[in-house]
């Protein structure tokens, strides 16, 4: 129905009660982001965190238990093959202080301290964010994803924020023990 905040998804021909709060949300997406946890762990973790009885869904049912969280998840858009392929332009941990700011400002109020939002209510107001800082990174990154310049004032920007628009690779604890060691090696100080 139109105008109605889902808190159930239908797997199997059952109404699945969800944890519909954004931050359950972002606990996803960060989970999906974790080079420490294997596709079938993150999957895991999405299943368990977004469905209040996780336990009552089969094995069976578990492909569609998956495909309906994320169709939640991605705001009841249905996920095309383009948009998989597209390359990062947001990271929830890394920009999160911008992203809270960015999404108070639009909804005029802290919404970190408000005790429940619907995640489509938080999506709501990221896509109505206006011009600040979240905005100026992300239009960076998107342009150099695509491989467009950067207008005189966007390269000055980037100059001063690159650590800010870069969005950071993240290593397994093993790749950074590795990497702790050949900087050891080369005689390089931490990055």
């Amino acid at each position: 129905m139109i105008g109605m905040l889902p808190k159930t998804l239908l797997v199997g021909g059952v109404k699945q009660p969800i944890d519909s709060d954004y931050r359950t949300a972002l606990k996803v997406f960060v989970a999906c982001d974790d080079v420490e946890l294997l596709d079938s762990e993150k999957m895991e973790v999405m299943l368990k965190l977004i469905y209040n009885d996780f336990e009552s869904i089969g094995p069976n049912d578990y492909q569609e238990a998956i495909e309906q969280a994320v169709w939640f998840l991605d705001g009841g858009s249905i996920l095309d093959k383009a948009k998989e392929q597209q390359k990062k332009v947001i990271d929830w941990e890394q920009d999160e202080n911008y992203i809270f700011s960015a999404i108070n400002k639009v909804a005029n109020n802290e919404v970190r301290a408000v005790d429940y939002m619907h995640l489509w209510t938080f999506l709501g107001y990221f896509c109505e964010m206006g011009e600040g800082m979240l905005q100026n990174i992300l239009n960076i990154r998107i342009k150099k994803n695509k491989g467009k310049p950067l207008d005189k004032a966007e390269q000055e920007f980037y100059r001063d924020n690159q650590e800010l628009i870069d969005i950071r690779e993240k290593y397994t604890e093993e790749e950074e023990k590795e990497r702790d060691r050949l900087r050891e090696i080369l005689g390089i100080k931490g990055e």
